[in-house]
């Protein structure tokens, strides 16, 4: 007999500050020592949240991303008060290259998106927009559902502050960034002097990551200084790694298994594309959780069905044509959980991540 079930569809809900490992909830001594943030030979005390291996690799004295796919490598541990020092280059010299570093951010990516909730500190050459609503030259914001205070009022109202003055240097030019964060407020300057801020942050505390957007962006002698804690409380404080895997790499379909040209992948997203199953190659933990982003075309009728373990499960689409997040518990069975994606026309789905729950006592 089809078994056939609606799941309710849940924003990923972290651990709050009250909850944080002994780790994060250790004040930063007074006068906290530099330390190095990459040790020049690997990734280690680093987490490759969304992207394919490759995206994000050690080179000499270097973390270079390659942009591809778009998401974020991210601290193994939350920062709240700190000083950071990094260079950075882009290799592009005529387009306009991106990428950034998050501040107090989410561990994983907000919903229908690659990146994380936090304040972004831009890395960004090449690009001026004729209104001038943003620049090349080290502008600070909020993104996804985080929320500051500029420095300086935007035009438009945005949660934005630009800088006071162009000092950022071209492709092929490493420049030095300096991010003083403390209590809310970020100061940045850009090779030796402050030009952008903003104030009143939330979070402010959380994980510091770099972005992958779309080009080539090297960083290195990154070294932090942390200051003491002012005492956030468990709303101003980003959420806490649950120990989510990511099962799908946003280019391809490693991993995975569909008939030729059922599914596409890449650009962070896989999509439905034929009359095939999109079957993950391994088992998931028995007993743990399925989370993951999917979309239907604004005008669909259809919700979405997994196979688990064999049991089909159904998802309704809360609103047709917006992301959303669902969670699914998986049932312990022999062997682990095989999951499976059923096709429906005009399916997108992303941030795919799988964990284990934590035994009942």
């Amino acid at each position: 007999m089809l078994v056939r079930r609606l799941l309710s569809t849940c924003l990923f809900a972290g651990l709050t500050a009250a909850c944080l490992p002994a780790e994060d909830k250790a004040p930063a001594p007074a006068g906290g020592e530099v330390k190095a943030l990459f040790n020049g030979k690997n990734l280690d005390g680093w987490v490759n949240v969304n992207c394919a291996p490759g995206t994000f690799y050690a080179k000499g004295d270097e973390i270079v991303t390659t942009g591809n796919p778009t998401g974020f490598l991210r601290t193994d541990r939350q920062y709240e008060n700190f000083e950071l020092d990094f260079d950075w280059m882009h290799v592009e010299k005529e387009k306009m290259a991106n990428s950034g570093l998050f501040v107090w951010g989410d561990p994983l990516p907000a919903v229908g998106t690659g990146y994380t909730r936090g304040i972004e500190v831009q890395v960004l050459i090449n690009y001026a927009p004729k209104d001038g609503w943003a620049t090349s030259h080290g502008d600070i914001f909020s993104i996804w559902g985080a929320k500051c205070t500029p420095d300086r009022p935007h035009f438009k109202g945005i949660e934005r502050c630009l800088p006071s003055e162009n000092r950022v240097k071209g492709g092929g030019e490493w420049n030095h960034y300096k991010v003083i964060a403390n209590d809310g407020a970020i100061k940045l300057h850009v090779n030796g002097k402050e030009v952008s801020g903003v104030s009143k942050s939330n979070p402010r505390k959380g994980y510091l990551a770099l972005e992958s957007e779309g080009v080539e962006c090297h960083f290195k002698n990154i070294k932090i200084k942390e200051l003491p804690s002012t005492n956030p409380t468990p709303a101003e404080c980003a959420k806490v790694a649950e120990g989510h895997v990511s099962l799908f790499n946003g280019l391809n379909l490693d991993g995975w298994k569909a008939e030729k040209g059922g599914w596409k992948a890449g650009g962070g997203i896989v999509r439905a594309a034929g009359t095939s199953d999109l079957v993950h190659e391994g088992t998931l933990p028995n007993g743990g959780a399925l989370l993951f982003d999917w979309k239907v075309p604004a005008k669909s009728a259809a919700d979405l069905t997994l196979e688990l373990a064999g049991t089909p499960v159904t998802v309704k689409a809360e609103k047709p044509g917006a992301w959303q997040r669902t969670q699914v518990l998986l049932t312990p069975k022999a062997g682990g959980s095989p999951v499976a994606f059923k096709p429906v026309t005009g399916l997108e789905v992303m941030n795919v991540f799988a964990k284990e729950l934590p035994a009942k006592k």
